[in-house]
């Protein structure tokens, strides 16, 4: 039997994969949220979404692409990884996303073919395109110069792509080099860790998602104050200490995690110290 049917759960409630079921809105996320899908609405151009390591910006994205998923006029395109070798394997990679080629594979002849492409489906389509980039501090300057010219495609009303870039804080100083891709930025977004509160609503979210229905809470006010400490307020963090936790009392026979209980684990689990694995 699964540890976490043992605690009176039905799901696991603290795994790190970005499951937009159990992805806690605070604030900042809700705020997020909130501004991306406006963004994305009035066709605005290029929005970027920053936090470190950890603040649930992939989740997010997960979530931003659920609430447009369906709404047929919103056509969402992904790309994971943009760690491309060339800058001419990004510009291919974009034109397979759109399901468009050009003859050959010279940057012009792509370029046009995703020029063609986009005001095909949006102005004759009306259709919102909307490519969503997670890990863009991956992007070469290359990869970023072929976004900035995809953004000048546009209609007197409106941009003709709609591009989300999330990404680690470095990407900042990098974007802000670039002039004419900085000035072109319509919406900036940060996310930042939880405080202690938002910590606590984190977890009593997850726990009622994954089914429980304890009459007494599975973390003490002592244990959420320390979880909050050790994790520095990072969500992926959060979740790895929290599930440490919960199997912590599967094996020594407890029913509620602690002070004494989440002493134990940072003792012995120094990543959940280390800010660089986050």
């Amino acid at each position: 039997m699964s540890y976490y049917r043992l605690l009176g759960l039905e799901r696991e409630p603290f795994s790190t994969s970005p499951d937009p079921a159990f992805f806690y809105q605070s604030p900042g996320h809700q705020a997020a949220l909130y501004r991306l899908g406006v963004a994305i609405r009035l066709r605005r151009g290029l929005s970027l979404l920053l936090g470190d390591v950890g603040t649930g910006k992939t989740t997010l994205g997960r979530r931003l692409y659920q609430l447009f998923a369906s709404d047929p006029s919103v056509q969402f395109h992904v790309l994971l990884n943009p760690a491309y070798t060339s800058d001419v394997e990004f510009l291919g990679a974009l034109a397979d996303t759109f399901h468009t080629w050009g003859e050959g594979v010279s940057p012009s002849r792509l370029l046009a073919a995703l020029e063609t492409a986009l005001f095909q489906r949006g102005v004759e389509s009306r259709q919102t395109l909307v490519l969503l980039i997670d890990e863009a501090q991956k992007l070469s300057d290359g990869a970023l110069e072929f976004l900035r010219i995809l953004l000048n495609y546009e209609t007197n009303e409106h941009k003709l792509l709609q591009v989300v870039l999330m990404s680690q804080m470095e990407l900042r100083p990098r974007l802000e080099a670039i002039r004419n891709l900085w000035d072109r930025i319509a919406l900036t977004q940060t996310l930042s860790p939880f405080d202690e509160p938002q910590t606590r609503a984190m977890v009593q979210f997850r726990l009622q998602q994954a089914g429980y229905r304890g009459r007494h809470p599975l973390f003490t006010d002592e244990a959420i104050r320390a979880l909050h400490e050790s994790s520095l307020g990072y969500p992926r963090r959060i979740a790895m200490l929290a599930h440490d936790a919960l199997e912590y009392l599967v094996m020594h026979e407890r029913r509620q995690v602690d002070g004494a209980v989440m002493a134990a684990l940072t003792r012995r689990a120094p990543y959940a110290l280390e800010p660089s694995l986050a």
